[in-house]
C-alpha cells in the first residue's frame, strides 16, 4: 500500500507513565453511563431524527435505565432546541434522570443553551473547547495561554449563569481533540477550569476526555487517562469521564482500559453508531460486564426490541454480526462449534445448573430475549451432527441415538448444500421425516400379528410390495426380530440388525413414541425411524425404512421406480411453467426432498430435466416452422428471449438462429 510513509504517530505519551492500570485484571463495577445518542451531531444521520422520533428514543433510553442522557446541542438547531424545551415543558424527564446539553465556549451559544434548559430539574451543561496542536495552530491560530484563557472565560460565564438558574446544574468540561493534545497541557487546562468551578464532593464537576480521533492503541490511551486521573485537582470532587470514538475500531477497549486507569464515567451510544466510524458501544461494554458477573445497571433483557426501536428512530441498521445484538451473534454454523454448544447445553440441563459455561457463547441468549432454537444453531452445509441433533431435540422432541447422528447430519447438510441456503428447524424436521420416517419406496408392512411360542415369537406379516400384498410367517427371538426375519425371507436378502432404541416424544401432548432401527449390510449401515402410539408399530415402521434404503442401494437403476416415473411424466406434461413448489403440492413431498430424489434416482437435476425438455421443443420449432425466437421462447416457458438464447447457446454452442440456418 503506497504512501504509508506520509503518516506518523500523532499522540503524546505522558511525561511519566506509572502503568498501575496494567496490574488490574478486571472491572469491578459499572461506570456511570451517559447516552449521547440523541444529539444529531453524534449520530451524523443523513436524515436527522424528527422531534417525535427523538421523544420516543429518549423514552426508550429511560426505560433501559440511563440516568444521564445527552439531549442535544440546543444552540445548534431549532430541532434540538425544541426537543429540549418539549422534554422540560411537558414534564417528560423523570426525577432521577439528568439531561445533558452541549455548548461551545462562546458567549452567544452559552446563553442560548441556558435559555433552552430553563425550568429543568437536573441538567449537566457540557462546555467544550478544542485543545489539540492541530486545532491550536491550524484553526484557532492561538497559543496555549490564549486557549486556556478562552476556556476559563467560558467556564466563568457558565458558572455565573448556572448560579442564577433554578434546579440542579452540574458542569462538565471537555478538552476536545484531547487525543491530539499534549497530556500535561490537557491536565493544565482542565485544572484551570476546575479552579473557576471549585467543585465539592457533594456537587461534583465532570472532566470529560474525548478520543475525538482515536489515534493510538488502547494501552496508550489508558496510560494517558491514568496520568490525567492522578494529576487532576479536586479529584474527590471530579467525575473523570471518557468519550471514545472508534476510528481504529478500539473504542470499547479504550473505555474498558480507561476505567481500569481511573475513569468514573462513560459517554457512548447504543450499538456504537455515530459520526465517522462511531462512538463507544455502550451495549457491548455493558454486556461485557454482564458476562463477567457484574451488574451493568442497564437493562438489555430484550435486546431485539431495543435494536428494532433504534433502527426505527435513526434509520440506521445494526449489523448482523454486531456483538450481542446481531442476527448471527448467538449462532453456530460450524459443525465443531455446534457440537460444543449442544453438548454444553445438554450438560447444563443434566447438571441443573444456572452457571453459564457453554462453549462458544459468551452469555445465555435467554438473558437478553434471544432464543436457542432460532438463534444458536443455524443449519447449513457446514453444520455438525450435534447441532442438527439439538434442533430436532429442542423443537420436536426427537432424541437421535448417538450412532445415528452422523447419518442424519450428512443427509440434512446435503440438502442445504444443494439448495445453497440455510434451513429452518421446520425444514430440518421435514427432511428427517421424508428420509427416516416415510422413506418406503419398495414395500411397507400393513399388518402384523404375533403369537407367543415356547422358543420365541411367531409373526404373521403382511407385506405390500407394489400393488400386491403377501402374508409371510416367520419366527424370532422377539417381535421385531420375527418381523425382520419375515422381511429377509420375502426379499431373499440378508442383513444384521445392529441397533434399536426408543423413547417417548417429549415435545407432544400425545402418548406417541419414536423408535430407531439400524441394519448393516456389507459394512454399510441403514437407519430408519417410526412414530406411533404403539411402540411395536413404531419399531416395525423404522425397520421398513431401513430395509427400503438397503433395497434402493442394491437394486440401483435396475429398480423400477414408479414414483420417479410419475414425477418425470408430470414434468413432461407441465414443462412450460413447472416448479418444485408445483411438484411438492402434486406429490405431497417437500421441495428439498423432491429435488434430491429426482437427482439421485435419475442422475439429472430437476432443473436439467426442465431445460432439456424445453430445448428439445425449441429445436423442433426452429426446424419445422418460421416462429421468431421471441415467440418460441414464450411458448416453451421463457418470458425473456435473452435468457432463452443464452441457455440454447450454452447447450448447443450456437444461437437459435444459427441452429435454424444449420438445419435448412
Amino acid at each position: 500500500m503506497k504512501h504509508y510513509e506520509n503518516y506518523e504517530r500523532a499522540y503524546f505519551m505522558p511525561l511519566e507513565c506509572t502503568y498501575d492500570w496494567v496490574k488490574k485484571e478486571y472491572l469491578t463495577k459499572a461506570p456511570i453511563w451517559c447516552s449521547v445518542d440523541l444529539r444529531d451531531g453524534n449520530q451524523a444521520l443523513v436524515e436527522p431524527m424528527s422531534l417525535e422520533e427523538k421523544i420516543q428514543f429518549f423514552q426508550m433510553l429511560v426505560k433501559i435505565g440511563f440516568k444521564q442522557i445527552e439531549v442535544g446541542f440546543p444552540a445548534a438547531s431549532e430541532t434540538e432546541y425544541d426537543f429540549v424545551r418539549t422534554l422540560i415543558e411537558q414534564d417528560m424527564i423523570p426525577e432521577d434522570v439528568t439531561i445533558q446539553v452541549l455548548t461551545q465556549a462562546r458567549e452567544h451559544i452559552i446563553r442560548k443553551t441556558f435559555e433552552a434548559i430553563e425550568g429543568a430539574q437536573n441538567v449537566i451543561v457540557h462546555l467544550y473547547l478544542s485543545t489539540s496542536v492541530a486545532q491550536r495552530e491550524q484553526v484557532f491560530h492561538k497559543s496555549k495561554e490564549e486557549i486556556i484563557k478562552t476556556a476559563v472565560d467560558g467556564a466563568i460565564m457558565v458558572k455565573e449563569l448556572a448560579d442564577k438558574q433554578s434546579g440542579n446544574i452540574y458542569l462538565q468540561y471537555s478538552p476536545e481533540s484531547c487525543t491530539g493534545t499534549e497530556v500535561d497541557y490537557a491536565v493544565e487546562i482542565c485544572n484551570a477550569v476546575l479552579d473557576i468551578w471549585q467543585p465539592t464532593p457533594d456537587h461534583k464537576a465532570i472532566i470529560n476526555i474525548p478520543a475525538t480521533v482515536e489515534n493510538s492503541m488502547p494501552h496508550v490511551f489508558a496510560t494517558q487517562i491514568e496520568y490525567i486521573h492522578k494529576h487532576l485537582k479536586y479529584r474527590d470532587a471530579v467525575l473523570l469521564s471518557l468519550h471514545p470514538h472508534n476510528d481504529r475500531g478500539c473504542a470499547v477497549a479504550d473505555a474498558e482500559l480507561g476505567v481500569l486507569a481511573g475513569a468514573d464515567r462513560i459517554e457512548g451510544t447504543l450499538f456504537g453508531n455515530g459520526e465517522r466510524t462511531g462512538n463507544m458501544d455502550i451495549v457491548t461494554m455493558a454486556m461485557n460486564l454482564f458476562s463477567h458477573g457484574i451488574d451493568p445497571e442497564l437493562d438489555f433483557s430484550d435486546i431485539s426490541a431495543i435494536r428494532a426501536g433504534y433502527e426505527t428512530y435513526t434509520g440506521m441498521k445494526v449489523h448482523e454480526r454486531q456483538p450481542y445484538a446481531g442476527d448471527l451473534v448467538f449462532t453456530a454454523f460450524s459443525g465443531s462449534h455446534q457440537d460444543a454448544i449442544s453438548k454444553g447445553m445438554t450438560w447444563r440441563e443434566e447438571h441443573k445448573t444456572d452457571k453459564w459455561t457453554v462453549p462458544y457463547l459468551p452469555i445465555d441468549p435467554k438473558d437478553i430475549g434471544r432464543t436457542y432454537d432460532g438463534d444458536v444453531i443455524r443449519i447449513n452445509s457446514q453444520s455438525g451432527k450435534g447441532g442438527i441433533s439439538y434442533i430436532l431435540k429442542q423443537n420436536f422432541g426427537v432424541v437421535l441415538p448417538e450412532a445415528m447422528r452422523e447419518d442424519v447430519g450428512y443427509a440434512i447438510k446435503q440438502v442445504s448444500d444443494e439448495m445453497h441456503q440455510e434451513l429452518s428447524p421446520q425444514n430440518v424436521y421435514e427432511i428427517f421425516e421424508e428420509q427416516y420416517l416415510h422413506s418406503m419406496n419398495y414395500f411397507r408392512i400393513t399388518e402384523s400379528h404375533f403369537k407367543q411360542l415356547a422358543d420365541g415369537i411367531m409373526a404373521e406379516v403382511t407385506i405390500l410390495n407394489g400393488e400386491k400384498e403377501t402374508v409371510i410367517d416367520a419366527n424370532g427371538n422377539g417381535r421385531l426380530d420375527a418381523v425382520s426375519n419375515a422381511v429377509k425371507q420375502f426379499f431373499n436378502i440378508d442383513y444384521t440388525l445392529m441397533n434399536y432404541e426408543e423413547h417417548a416424544l417429549t415435545q407432544t401432548t400425545s402418548s406417541k413414541a419414536i423408535a430407531y432401527v439400524c441394519i448393516k449390510k456389507d459394512n454399510t449401515t441403514y437407519w430408519g425411524a417410526g412414530i406411533d402410539e404403539d411402540i411395536i408399530k413404531a419399531s416395525i415402521q423404522a425397520l421398513c425404512v431401513s430395509v427400503n434404503k438397503m433395497l434402493a442401494v442394491q437394486k440401483g437403476n435396475a429398480c423400477e421406480d414408479v414414483r420417479l416415473t410419475k414425477m418425470l411424466n408430470y414434468i413432461q406434461n407441465h414443462y412450460q411453467n413447472v416448479t418444485l413448489a408445483d411438484m411438492s403440492q402434486e406429490f405431497h413431498l417437500t421441495e428439498p426432498y423432491i429435488s434430491k430424489y429426482i437427482r439421485e434416482k435419475s442422475g439429472v437435476t430437476f432443473g436439467e430435466h426442465v431445460t432439456n425438455i424445453r430445448m428439445k421443443k425449441a429445436c423442433t420449432l426452429l426446424k419445422n416452422g418460421n416462429m421468431t425466437a421471441e415467440n418460441i421462447a414464450a411458448s416453451i416457458g421463457y418470458p425473456n428471449v435473452e435468457h432463452f438464447s443464452r441457455t440454447f447457446k450454452k447447450k448447443y454452442h450456437m444461437t437459435p438462429i444459427q441452429y435454424r440456418e444449420s438445419k435448412n
